[in-house]
């Protein structure tokens, strides 16, 4: 798997630039320019940091199935609070059925 281009992904996928990610996640922006313009990989502890801002796990970040469930997780992760309430009492509507 390639590290630096899954967290270019998730953070494009966020439309985020490098400054937002590092504001998010608490990574010093130059940090987060030099792993990427030296192509180092980030620490364990960078990467949980990173992860957190994403608001997935590790175990997500290296998941190689992007199936329709995991789909569905990453972009629920994505969400507001307030809109992942809506999206719940969406599916408890539906199971209801």
């Amino acid at each position: 798997m390639d590290i630096l281009k899954r967290i270019n992904e998730l953070r494009k996928e966020r439309n985020w630039t490098i400054y937002r990610l590092a504001d998010e996640s608490g990574v010093s922006q130059s940090t987060l320019s030099n792993m990427f313009s030296r192509e180092t990989l980030p620490s364990i502890s960078t990467l949980e940091q990173l992860c957190g801002a994403f608001n997935i796990t590790l175990s997500q970040f290296f998941e190689e199935d992007q199936g329709q469930e995991n789909e569905f997780s990453r972009k629920f992760n994505m969400l507001s609070n307030r809109e992942k309430n809506v999206v719940l009492e969406l599916i408890d509507l539906l199971n209801k059925k």
